[in-house]
């Protein structure tokens, strides 16, 4: 847990005025006023994990470093509690409502049921959730739509792989997991159509929605194992959908000794864990972190509404991370054919669609 102490008090003192100046055949010059005394901002934002914890170094650990970031511009103190597993989610909800949180932020679809009964039971409180829609005047949704940034990364792995197999897996079967699985096969589909190519993508039956889950978040033997399956089918290219799940992939294609690229979600994690920096093909984004910052410090001024927030590729709330290290390795022409996507997605031209887009 990470726990601040929460700070009702003055900031600073009043200064001193400054003496009267004593000026030879003049009068005193007038004393300054002393600057009346600040009163530090009287809020205090709070946020609850998911099992992953704020070290997870993807969603959980992006979503506390917005809030982190908004509470030091704001100069407050926050509150942001880890959940050991998923019973701790609504009494850890309760706690900071007994604290006496101004905002609570929980951090993930699965804590849907915690928020909804604690926003209706406190309606003085806001609340936030990421990556779920939660109905309630002091509840505010920031959502997703990643589909249309992993169908960049699914075009990416296509162009990439030199076995034609890639392949993905997810933590559990919840749609901000298969979202990003619904993009990446669509992606590679569009690779095919345009380039002539037939790169097959395992893991995830887009039509079906059925696939490879780990049926956690937690790396580990199953998540290695549904790596090494995927391996064994000769993809070169996998994307592990799932927070650090991802290390577990990174063992696996590590043990196999081949040369295979791992395909990072939430945040850049080239830059969150360097550990795994060079087997980085790029990172599908989600810029939790911003979303985050904006809704805290608007509460903060009294500005808070419950509108959902969407990220997309339009608003800069989704999208691609750099290809970094593989970026002598990739055709010459990806980038361009990546900008060109992302134009087609934004104007319309180019269809992705998936049943968990924010609002379906």
């Amino acid at each position: 847990m990470i726990n601040t102490t929460r700070k009702r008090a003055f900031s600073g003192l009043a200064l001193l005025g400054a003496s009267a100046l004593v000026l030879a055949g003049c009068a005193a010059a007038p004393e300054e006023e002393a600057p009346e005394e600040t009163e530090a901002l009287d809020f205090y934002p709070c946020m609850v994990s998911d099992a992953g914890g704020f070290d997870d170094r993807s969603f959980n650990e992006a979503a506390f470093n917005g809030l982190e970031e908004a509470a030091a511009e704001l100069g407050v103190e926050f509150n942001a509690v880890e959940s050991a597993d998923e019973n701790a989610y609504e009494p850890n909800v309760e706690g900071l409502v007994a604290e006496g949180c101004d905002i609570i932020i929980t951090v993930g679809f699965l804590l849907a049921e915690a928020t909804a009964n604690a926003s209706a039971a406190n309606p003085d409180i806001n609340f936030a959730i990421i990556d779920e829609f939660v109905e309630g005047d002091n509840v505010k949704p920031i959502q997703f739509d990643t589909v249309q940034a992993a169908f960049l990364a699914g075009y990416a792995a296509a162009s990439y792989s030199e076995t034609g197999v890639v392949g993905t897996f997810g933590g559990i079967q919840i749609p901000p997991v298969t979202i990003f699985m619904d993009g990446f096969v669509q992606g590679v589909e569009y690779h095919n159509e345009v380039n002539g190519t037939d790169v097959q993508a395992l893991g995830w039956d887009f039509e079906g929605q059925t696939g490879a889950f780990t049926g956690g978040f937690a790396p580990g033997t199953e998540a290695l194992t549904t790596a090494q399956g995927l391996i064994d089918q000769n993809v070169d290219v996998l994307l592990p959908v799932g927070g650090p799940i991802y290390q577990s992939a990174a063992e696996a294609i590590r043990d196999s000794g081949r040369d295979i690229a791992l395909i990072g979600v939430d945040s850049d994690v080239y830059v969150s864990d360097p550990s795994v920096a060079d087997l980085l093909l790029t990172s599908v984004l989600k810029n939790i972190a911003v979303g985050v910052y904006d809704v805290v410090i608007a509460a903060a001024n009294g500005d808070f509404e419950n509108s959902p927030y969407v990220g997309t590729l339009e608003n800069e709330g989704v999208g691609l991370a750099s290809f970094h290290d593989f970026e002598s390795l990739v055709d010459a022409e990806l980038s361009g054919q990546i900008d060109e996507v992302i134009a087609g997605i934004i104007d319309g031209s180019i269809e992705v669609t998936s049943p968990a887009t924010p609002g379906q």
